[in-house]
């Protein structure tokens, strides 16, 4: 999926190991989602740390917008997130014109700036691999355009960009080139010529890779599942990638989490994959999707990441996938922040008294209706400084039941508790 038209310290899931109690305050409705298959056991799951050993410290961010509107907003995410820093800057050049996939008009400054600021922090950058890229152009075109590249037609492009980004100052960005090839949504899809696909992957990699002071990392991404074709079937090789991505949604509507496990050229045919060819793994596109406000979804693709380490993940932020820009999910979006904000909010013992985070306000964005990947700018009141307010005690708490693996990582009872929430708009 793309945002451009379709949706598209301490670590903060190391309670996940610790053995301490994740209490969410969620809106009226059902506590889960589709995934009602979450109870049964995994038996390809290997066994999880056991109690007391902290995870990983994860990179994470989100995708929030394209320009220095999304720089702004990550500072914003952070706060509502109790002060946890996003590691990930994420963003995307155009796919209109070859003068954007360039990096030209000073369209990555801003980026850039926020990469230098920190030595830790990570940007990654969506490339398109073809101008007119959402264009829906008929396949015998798109074939075509691929045999030109694929004889290095368009290498200029791509030796400008790199050129571009070492004169920034981010040599090392991570290049999520051509995502979701499996596909029909691009003009960079795979499945009307996979060969020469891939060897247009690797004509880009080797030109970009022989600019002078560049550290790029080459992220293959195809979307979860089968698609249009088996992703494997356009893996260009090991010689020229180095992250073995997936963008992963909460889709198709009524498919439960263990199904997106184990379909075909699924989460665990990815995790194999990558294992098999030495690569690290990422997740460039994630959230909510075809299910809605999917409070188990959220909470076992959050446990996934955390057994899985990825290198980086970063969730869509905008309607109908996120959680803090948008206010469609806020069960979802509740849970987010209490496994996610650092400090961790309060998770005492249950009991009648049980502190719990109220659900958050969304800062006053409401999200992306017009499925253009901008969501609206204007003005509010929000204030990410503001402390959440806690409720005293929590109403009609049911602990879920969830399955024996994920409760011995969780530390125990997930405790869900239902009451009136302001649904901000």
């Amino acid at each position: 999926m793309a945002p451009h038209h379709r949706r598209s310290a301490r670590t903060g899931l190391a309670f996940i190991t610790a053995g301490v109690l994740a209490a969410a305050s969620l809106a009226p409705g059902a506590a889960f989602g589709a995934d009602d298959d979450a109870s049964r056991p995994d038996p390809r799951r290997p066994a999880p740390a056991p109690a007391g050993v902290a995870a990983y410290n994860p990179a994470f961010g989100a995708f929030l917008h394209y320009g220095p509107a999304g720089v702004q907003r990550m500072k914003e995410l952070s706060q509502w997130l109790g002060g946890h820093e996003l590691r990930v800057g994420h963003t995307y050049l155009p796919g209109d014109a070859w003068e954007n996939i360039e990096g030209g008009h000073g369209f990555l400054d801003s980026w850039a700036e926020w990469r230098r600021a920190k030595p830790d922090r990570l940007l990654v950058l969506n490339v398109p691999m073809m101008e007119r890229n959402e264009d829906d152009l008929p396949d015998r075109t798109v074939r075509q355009l691929l045999q030109s590249a694929a004889d290095g037609a368009y290498d200029d492009h791509f030796e400008a960009l790199a050129e571009r980004l070492v004169d920034l100052g981010v040599p090392d960005t991570v290049i999520v080139l051509g995502w979701e090839m499996n596909g029909i949504t691009y003009t960079h899809r795979c499945a009307p010529d996979p060969d020469s696909w891939k060897q247009y992957w690797k004509r880009i990699v080797t030109v970009m890779r022989s600019v002078p002071g560049q550290k790029f990392r080459f992220d293959f991404a195809p979307s979860r599942g089968m698609d249009a074709i088996p992703w494997p079937e356009c893996y260009p090789g090991d010689d020229v990638v180095d992250i073995i991505g997936m963008d992963a949604y909460d889709q198709p509507r009524g498919i439960g989490f263990d199904e997106q496990v184990a379909e075909p050229y699924g989460l665990q045919h990815h995790v194999d994959f990558a294992r098999l060819h030495g690569k690290p793994i990422s997740y460039p596109e994630w959230g909510l999707f075809r299910n809605g406000d999917n409070i188990r979804y959220m909470l076992r693709m959050l446990a996934w990441m955390d057994e899985h380490k990825p290198l980086y993940n970063t969730i869509t932020d905008y309607c109908p996938h996120g959680v803090w820009l948008c206010s469609d999910n806020p069960r979802a979006s509740a849970l987010y922040r209490a496994l996610l904000s650092n400090p961790p909010l309060p998770r005492p013992e249950p009991g009648p008294s049980v502190p719990a985070p109220s659900v958050p306000t969304a800062p006053g964005d409401p999200g992306d209706p017009d499925d253009s990947g901008d969501p609206d700018d204007s003005e509010d009141t929000y204030d990410p400084a503001t402390p959440v307010p806690v409720p005293s005690e929590l109403p009609r708490c049911t602990p879920v039941d969830l399955p024996d693996w994920l409760e011995h990582q969780t530390g125990g009872k997930l405790t869900v508790c239902q009451e009136g929430a302001e649904r901000y708009r």
